[in-house]
């Protein structure tokens, strides 16, 4: 049995392999010393790249080793490898004498990378999404070319032999998404064996991640996965909403998978068994210590296109979601928000400090502009000298100032010239074009999100940041209409006032078909037998806004853009549509209910520490922004209510801290209070409308 630790750090995951292997010699002790030297040295490897913890593996290994009895002769060593496993294997000779003992390290990991039958990879990769690993070899392993065979091999951005389409693929470029495809090569090589990581738990669901997951479950027979949760990005809880703790000391969540590939002829996909551990850190640790593999409770999954899912799904829920129609189906002109790629000099409170701030910008030398607003180093798409230029070319003109939405209910505002690589880093032109070139209005929502509840809705007037709805990953906007100042064909310019609605004409036509209504583009017709485009932006408002809808389908809106279910019945369709109206209005804050919380104390009005007491006996929830102000009469929920992700009266006020809050700013902050108190209404209403699910 050849062994590897690829990412070995101190090594600890050697340290248990060599305990558990010393185990087994109770009551023969005395053959212990020959088999460490004949049999366990020889096979037991670890590679490192930091020269401080390789230095502590062998110290650690070795002082194990002396405590079972055994004694390292003049000419033994560990074979712990200072070397970069991610790197391709290849000769170095004829080096300076340090440089030479590197040489020497990496020639011996090379051995084993290219040679030795590993038939168990093992350990606790890095995880970093950021990587530094960037080599040629391990790029090209993750999209499907070995230049060490030259062999064409697993791809993970293809899924079922097509380009993933991802615009964003980044994750995939994780250091432990190259550790696993590693590894997974190690034991291709061989023919057989096991890999065992611990690892983020990111790629058991996230779309991105679907070519990788085709791509394991075509090279293993079995693959067991022990997701263990404990993500407080996601603020995960337990199935009976109690507490959910990492077992380590971070924020990522984790998981467990054992992929063993038995070294038969493969024509079928991998048998893919699942499990979920919730609960605190010692609860974990008590369970781990007590189950193996043969006593886990596993949940057998059949991983299907299009997105090979390493997570239970219910498939009969799965089939009657799937049959709806995708919202990028429904309105085809669409895009992430705009990413600026740096948010503190593009995006401002007010139109003067924006102004103020570009022209100063445009206008100093490099370097000194990059001191004065604390700007880092140039990155690959957004400089210095390039924000400069565009600002210039632009004409530096107040007509390019606009509002935009950067966090639910948080309109600030920019300069906005939509050159890419410019002032904004991607501005996302065609989409944006479509909210600054007339009246419009935007679907916010995103592909999938990483918190607990799928609460990724929103709506805009104006242009949208690239994380207004959706905290833990980007989210999207979807115009409801395209202008003619747009590429011309993309639209037809008769359209009525230089515009058509952004819905696909299949679409158009089996609505209205189910409706047996016309449908006019323009909105103006007659009501009994007509519906417009504002008629399905709010009736789509206002099923994904149901909690219902959220719930039944919420393992679903997680991973993917949201499907729309539709309706026939005309009565539920107008009704559904006037309760979208009033969501609707109440999120843009264009008709506010009527402003409930009070703000009774005097005072300088600067926002501190934000926090939240409970109501008592007499008395209403307050949200404090000092030790003497407060805002009184919140409820509890809507103290509590998110918005992608977002506790938005929280977040609205936590991103003020530090600011004196103005007379606007205090009445916007009642009418937030105000809309998501009537936001929960609305939403029991629509519910109470709907009645059974699956739509009719």
């Amino acid at each position: 049995m050849q062994i590897l630790d690829p990412a070995t750090g101190t090594g600890t995951f050697l340290y248990s392999v060599i305990g558990q292997i010393y185990q087994t010699f109770a009551g023969n002790k005395g053959m212990w010393p020959g088999y460490v030297q004949e049999n366990l040295l020889p096979r037991v490897y670890g590679f490192e790249l930091l020269m401080a913890p390789y230095a502590v593996a062998h110290m650690k290994l070795g002082l194990l080793l002396r405590e079972t009895g055994y004694d390292f002769s003049s000419d033994e060593r560990l074979r712990v490898f200072l070397t970069n496993t991610l790197e391709e294997a290849h000769e170095m000779t004829g080096l300076p004498l340090f440089t030479q003992w590197l040489a020497d390290e990496a020639t011996s990991a090379n051995q084993v990378k290219k040679e030795t039958p590993v038939m168990v990879v093992l350990g606790n990769p890095p995880y970093s999404g950021h990587s530094a690993n960037t080599g040629e070899w391990i790029a090209g392993l993750l999209r499907g070319s070995d230049s060490t065979t030259g062999q064409k091999t697993g791809n993970y951005f293809e899924v079922d032999g097509a380009p993933l389409g991802e615009r964003n693929p980044k994750w995939l470029n994780d250091d432990y998404v190259k550790f696993i495809r590693f590894a997974q090569w190690r034991i291709e090589q061989t023919g057989y064996g096991v890999l065992a990581f611990v690892t983020n738990h990111g790629y058991l669901n996230n779309p991105t991640f679907r070519g990788m997951r085709q791509s394991l479950m075509q090279s293993f027979d079995d693959i067991y996965l022990l997701d263990l949760h404990g993500n407080s990005k996601k603020k995960e809880k337990a199935p009976d909403g109690g507490k959910d703790e990492n077992v380590f000391d971070i924020q990522q969540g984790v998981a467990i998978g054992l992929f063993v590939k038995r070294g038969k002829s493969k024509d079928k996909h991998a048998q893919v068994y699942h499990a979920d551990l919730y609960g605190t850190r010692e609860s974990k640790y008590a369970v781990l210590a007590e189950y193996d593999v043969s006593t886990t409770g596993w949940q057998v999954l059949k991983p299907q296109a299009p997105f090979y899912l390493f997570v239970p799904q219910d498939v009969a829920v799965r089939a009657e979601y799937e049959q709806e129609w995708k919202i990028t189906d429904i309105m085809p002109v669409n895009s992430v928000g705009i990413v600026t790629a740096r948010d503190a000099l593009t995006i401002h409170w007010n139109r003067e400090d924006i102004w103020h701030t570009v022209n100063d910008f445009a206008h100093l030398p490099v370097e000194e502009a990059r001191e004065k607003y604390a700007l880092s180093k140039d990155a690959q798409d957004w400089k210095v000298v390039l924000a400069q230029a565009d600002l210039k070319a632009s004409g530096l003109t107040e007509a390019k100032l606009a509002p935009v939405l950067y966090r639910p209910f948080d309109i600030r505002h920019t300069y906005y010239t939509g050159k890419p690589n410019g002032f904004h880093c991607r501005p996302r032109g065609d989409v944006m074009r479509q909210m600054l070139a007339g009246e419009n209005i935007g679907l916010v929502s995103a592909r999938s999100n990483k918190s607990d509840s799928p609460d990724h809705f929103f709506c805009s007037k104006n242009i949208t940041e690239a994380k207004t709805g959706e905290a833990s990953t980007q989210s999207a906007l979807f115009p409801l209409y395209i202008y003619s100042t747009s590429k011309s064909d993309l639209f037809d310019d008769s359209a009525a006032g230089g515009r058509r609605p952004n819905l696909a004409p299949e679409f158009i036509a089996d609505f209205s078909a189910r409706l047996q209504l016309d449908f006019v583009p323009d909105g103006c017709g007659d009501l009994r037998k007509t519906f417009g485009p504002e008629d399905v932006f709010n009736y789509a408002y206002a099923v994904f806004h149901s909690p219902t809808y959220r719930s039944r389908y919420a393992e679903f809106l997680k991973i993917d853009f949201p499907r729309l279910p539709l309706v026939r019945d005309t009565a539920l369709f107008r009704s559904l549509c006037a309760l979208g109206k009033e969501l609707v209005a109440l999120h843009l804050m264009e008709q506010p209910p009527k402003l409930e919380t009070r703000y009774p104390e005097a005072g300088d009005n600067t926002v501190d520490i934000v926090r939240y007491t409970e109501p008592a006996s007499g008395m209403q929830g307050r949200v404090w922004i000092n030790q003497k102000q407060y805002f009184d009469n919140v409820l509890p929920e809507v103290w509590g209510y998110h918005i992608g992700g977002y506790q938005v009266c929280q977040k609205w006020l936590k991103d003020r801290k530090g600011r004196q809050l103005s007379y606007d700013d205090l009445t916007h902050y009642r009418g937030i209070v105000a809309a998501l108190a009537r936001t929960i209404e609305l939403q029991a209403a629509i519910d109470d409308a709907i009645g059974e699910w699956p739509l009719q």
